[in-house]
């Protein structure tokens, strides 16, 4: 992985431990829940997100994201390499999820 930073695993799980997030392993997805709603998933080298619809329509237009099977407001995210930009990217985009899912709006 060269000038790689780690997995989108490895970070999602550093970001749940720091938030206070909990996990949930199935079936080869790890989801992370807040207050018993998920937020966000990480299956293989993908990430999915849960954002405000507004923001999950920006976000689906930058590099390396799409639509998810898991509903509108969710954002999947697979870049072919976690270099620091998309790291960033992916930091912003758990904790944004993380807020939200503590307001139950989406």
């Amino acid at each position: 992985m060269g000038d790689t930073l780690g997995t989108l695993r490895e970070l999602f799980d550093e970001l749940a431990d720091r938030a206070g997030a909990e996990k949930a392993d199935l079936a080869g997805t790890c989801e992370y829940l807040r207050d018993g709603r998920a937020f966000a998933a990480i299956d293989g080298d993908a990430a999915e997100v849960r954002l405000d619809p507004e923001i999950a329509e920006a976000v689906l237009r930058t590099p390396s994201t799409g639509g998810s099977s898991r509903g509108v407001a969710w954002v999947r995210f697979a870049p072919s390499e976690l270099d620091q930009h998309a790291r960033d990217r992916a930091e912003a985009w758990f904790l944004s999820a993380w807020r939200a899912a503590q307001s139950g709006e989406h």
